[in-house]
């Protein structure tokens, strides 16, 4: 069975705007103020994040318009280098990326709830996690209706929530922190990823291109939508945690939403912040897991090695298989990894590594490929397209000096996929 035409423009740009808008916006605002060290650069390392995703969205954007499938980078790269590229891909998405993303936004969740209401201690933040992996992979296996009708929820929930900060900081005393020691962030570089670990996300349309109508419009459209409301968003939530706070109080903040509220709100405004947090941290497991499962469907559907994969329940009209392993390994890293920082850099060289290998393979179809359709093509091509894989190296490199034994091993579950693919070419030539 295939996939049904079932995401509209509103929710396609839903489903964009609700993996992007996690909980990051909540965690790391206080490291990358200390870590550019003035307003300006700030709020300038938030426009290049914002300008950045456009460019790589952008190159995504001619991808998903031009090869409509399910499975995203793994069509692109399978196409541009060769089948083994895209086994890669969708090993790597299989066994870190995905369930990866899916645990830092768990984990998230899984802080801000306790804080709510932890009554087993500690232990409460593992309960939490692994509830918010298991009841949203369950709705999801229930079908795409109920996915999307969640996300769309859980979306515009909390769009509002943000927007409730912007309008609560100004109407709180301005600069109520008083001007403190800042104490040592993130260097530069490693603010640029935390940056556009919040922006990640923006690529997540391409995974569900053979469930969009008018995939030739409504793709393009759902990405830059998508991504230039997540930046203006982001400025303004940014702004008003400076305009309520003051830099030097934004910076040495430990809980910089909750701060900004609470300055109107000095009695309820911390319950009513991790309410808001936890909203925005389900609503980014949900679209991560409904986009995600698509990737290993595609994989499934291509390799006999993992053919129970690619199969799309016709009662369901979801791919179940997928669901449920890609829900078992968030499981697993959830009791392995046991915080957020340590799964972000989990991921990173391998996220950067794809994007760099994805958005390459814009020119490289188009040499490739010239006769295919595209109905939308890179604005500012090819200068858009390089500035972003230039970035995406520079942060390959950060990530692994940053972390090295990290880095090392994903790369070692990275290699393993060679040898699985291998197998999978033996199995198809075998029958």
């Amino acid at each position: 069975m295939q996939p049904k035409k079932a995401l509209t423009l509103f929710d396609s740009t839903c489903l964009i705007v609700g993996i992007i808008i996690g909980a990051g916006i909540f965690q790391v605002a206080p490291d990358i103020a200390r870590g550019t060290g003035t307003w300006y650069w700030f709020l300038a390392i938030w426009v290049a994040g914002g300008l950045l995703s456009l460019f790589g969205a952008l190159g995504y954007a001619e991808l998903a318009s031009a090869y409509p499938q399910s499975g995203g980078d793994y069509i692109y790269l399978g196409r541009a280098y060769g089948r083994w590229a895209g086994f890669l891909f969708g090993w790597i998405q299989t066994a870190i990326v995905r369930p990866g993303d899916i645990v830092v936004m768990a984990f998230i969740f899984a802080n801000y709830a306790s804080a709510i209401y932890g009554p087993l201690g500690a232990s409460s933040r593992m309960f939490y996690a692994i509830g918010a992996v298991a009841l949203l992979t369950a709705i999801n296996i229930l079908g795409v209706r109920e996915g999307k009708w969640t996300q769309n929820l859980l979306t515009s929930a909390k769009v509002l929530g943000l927007v409730a900060i912007v309008v609560v900081a100004l109407l709180a005393p301005r600069g109520t922190a008083a001007p403190v020691e800042q104490a040592g962030g993130f260097p530069l570089s490693v603010a640029l990823i935390l940056v556009l670990f919040t922006f990640g996300g923006w690529n997540e349309m391409a995974y569900v291109a053979a469930e969009v109508r008018n995939p030739g419009k409504n793709i393009v459209r759902a990405l830059v939508l998508g991504t230039v409301a997540v930046t203006v968003l982001y400025l303004l939530v940014n702004g008003a945690y400076m305009y309520t706070l003051g830099f030097d109080g934004l910076a040495a903040s430990e809980t910089v939403a909750a701060d900004t509220v609470s300055a109107l709100l000095p009695h309820f405004g911390d319950r009513l912040i991790s309410i808001l947090v936890c909203v925005s941290a389900l609503g980014a497991v949900n679209g991560l897991i409904l986009a995600g499962a698509r990737i290993s469907y595609a994989v499934g559907a291509d390799h006999p090695v993992f053919s129970l994969l690619g199969r799309w329940n016709p009662r369901t009209g979801t791919p179940v298989a997928a669901l449920l392993l890609q829900g078992g390994i968030a499981i697993i890293l959830v009791l392995m990894l046991g915080n957020f920082i340590d799964t972000i850099m989990y991921t990173a060289a391998s996220v950067y590594t794809f994007y760099l290998a994805t958005n390459l393979a814009v020119i490289v179809l188009r040499r490739k490929e010239p006769a295919v359709e595209r109905p939308y093509r890179v604005t500012g091509y090819p200068v858009t397209t390089l500035i972003f894989c230039a970035v995406c190296a520079f942060l390959i490199y950060s990530a692994i000096t940053y972390k090295p034994q990290v880095a090392i091993a994903s790369v070692v579950i990275l290699l393993l996929g060679l040898p699985v693919y291998w197998w999978s070419n033996s199995m198809k030539k075998a029958r």
